[in-house]
């Protein structure tokens, strides 16, 4: 029994109670009401504050109301004891057989376990990162290419319908620089000023060259062109072979040049203007996003005629729209905490609700320690961390584990030694090895001829009960995690549990020894352990980490 469905239970108990008049609930029965492991032993398997919540609106005094439950919930299969503790909480004690249907459950959804309709219905774009062509994907994308990926996995697995979406930055002076520097690293000659400086742009201008010989020989004013647009597109392509590496798919990759090309940025103009949002002054064109909260009103094109970034912004927010996402994720570097309140704004001039349909996430910068010293990056003086290097370094796993296990809006400062440790200090590892430890028990019994039984009513050990409660959480804390946007919740769950599974492990012994012959209760546990394996690898694969056989 889960608490999803103790807590079905409970609102068909409220149900009943008010269909027979015992019960008056003004404002309707709840759909549904919470139901948590307690966290003190000897209160039950599990806790609801139901009687608390609804006795002031039931006219009655919450015990009396705990009560009244408590009689009819000992009636439900599966349900062992109920006991009614301190001013009304009920502790609910389920039946071992009841208990231990969890496994055969989780085995039964196999891959789906974990997933859940808390989103359905929901079209949801997570634009994570944002990026110019111009040379490798470095740290500072890293974190938002595993937290952003993470999410979109939690938000696909709570029900929603969810596209990954990356922002080319394909326009303005900073590719015509990018060029300049490919021409002139090929040429021999100086890179310009303000250009890139990095050792991949005279390895990259080697290799266009060796591709197309005849670059360099171009008239200077199709040459330029030329080298910035062979170099976006071997640069974008890197790019995208450096996140596959990485576990990190988009389904969009959005060219900000399309905006333009299209004329959105024009429709977007006409119809902020015909909503009345927009405004002249100075010769330039405004936002008046002030009306909706914004610290000022923004200009969307300059008096000389130049357009702005927050034009292209609001072009293109009012492209997904269009395309029809219901709501519009942002997740943005710890500089631009300016931009919420004006996103915020400017989705209101559209005529949207800022509340539901437009949502601004900020992450914090993260420091990776080597031998007691800062890994530094900068794009333009050729000192990248880069994220391909990172991978080398750390690993694919180890990495993304470790950026996906903390909050997204909190500071980071990371050791590389510690992060590819090969102990139970390293968490990544301890989780990890729980996925390989019931892996190797799933193989001995195999080759003992062992197979996962059905007797679940047997699993009454103490620590048996406590893996099979935290077993069970995994959809709620799967649905918590996407109504949150806090995909790290999985991680912390991961190692809860995983410490839960070696108490288990410790108390609890699984396949028979010698020549013992098997018994029900090791098919049981047998069950149980299949069901760990399903677990762990379902909520690894919601960080985009794997799960490994053998370590």
């Amino acid at each position: 029994m889960t608490p999803e469905q103790l807590s079905t239970a409970i609102v068909d108990v409220l149900t009943r109670l008010t269909d027979e008049g015992a019960l008056a609930l003004p404002d309707g029965v709840p759909t549904s009401v919470t139901v948590e492991r307690p966290r003190q032993k000897g209160h039950g398997d599990y806790a609801t504050n139901v009687a608390l919540q609804l006795a002031k609106k039931a006219g009655t005094n919450p015990r009396a109301l705990a009560e009244l439950v408590a009689a009819r919930l000992m009636q439900v299969d599966g349900v062992a004891d109920v006991e009614i503790a301190g001013p009304g909480f009920l502790n609910i004690t389920v039946e071992a057989g009841a208990q231990g249907r969890v496994a055969l459950d989780i085995l039964a959804a196999g891959a789906s376990y974990g997933d859940n309709d808390a989103l359905s219905g929901e079209r949801i774009n997570v634009e994570f990162i944002s990026a110019n062509p111009t040379g490798p994907l470095h740290l500072g994308h890293t974190r938002w290419a595993v937290v952003g990926d993470a999410l979109s996995r939690v938000l696909d697995a709570a029900g929603a319908d969810v596209d990954r979406e990356f922002y080319i930055n394909d326009r303005g002076n900073q590719m015509n620089l990018f060029g300049a520097s490919l021409e002139a690293a090929a040429l021999g000659q100086p890179i310009p000023e303000g250009g890139y400086q990095g050792g991949y742009v005279h390895d990259l201008a080697a290799r266009l060259v060796a591709a197309d010989p005849g670059l360099p020989d171009l008239p200077p004013e199709e040459r330029l062109v030329a080298f910035r647009e062979a170099g976006y597109a071997a640069q974008l392509a890197e790019q995208r072979d450096q996140l596959r590496t990485f576990h990190t798919e988009f389904d969009t990759w959005f060219s900000e040049r399309s905006l333009h090309e299209n004329e959105s940025v024009s429709d977007t103009l006409r119809s902020l203007k015909e909503k009345g949002h927009i405004f002249e002054e100075d010769g330039a064109v405004w936002m008046r996003t002030t009306d909706f909260g914004d610290d000022k009103d923004r200009v969307l094109i300059r008096s000389n005629g130049e357009l702005t970034y927050f034009a292209s912004d609001t072009a293109y927010y009012l492209n997904k729209r269009a395309r029809g996402y219901d709501r519009c994720v942002y997740l943005l570097g710890a500089d631009h905490h300016g931009y919420v309140g004006r996103l915020r704004a400017m989705a209101a001039c559209a005529g949207d609700d800022p509340e539901k349909n437009i949502e601004v996430l900020i992450g914090q910068l993260v420091k990776i320690m080597k031998d007691g010293e800062e890994m530094k990056l900068s794009k333009r003086a050729g000192t990248i961390v880069t994220l391909q290097e990172l991978t080398e370094e750390i690993g694919v796993d180890a990495l993304r584990y470790t950026l996906a296990r903390y909050p997204a809006d909190s500071p980071l400062t990371l050791d590389v030694a510690t992060m590819t440790k090969q102990s139970s200090e390293n968490p990544v590892y301890y989780v990890q090895y729980v996925h390989a430890r019931v892996s190797s028990i799933l193989r001995n019994a195999a080759d003992l001829g062992l197979e996962p039984g059905e007797r679940m009513d047997l699993l009454t050990h103490e620590k048996e009960g406590e893996l099979l409660r935290a077993l069970a959480e995994l959809p709620r804390v799967v649905a918590s995690a996407a109504e949150l946007r806090e995909p790290h919740r999985i991680a912390r769950y991961l190692e809860d549990t995983a410490g839960i599974y070696h108490r288990f492990y410790d108390n609890c012994r699984v396949l028979p020894m010698g020549d013992e012959e098997p018994t029900d209760l090791h098919r049981a546990r047998l069950a149980l352990v299949a069901a760990t394996r399903v677990v762990f690898a379902n909520a690894l694969d919601l960080l985009g980490v794997s799960a490994p056989e053998r370590m």
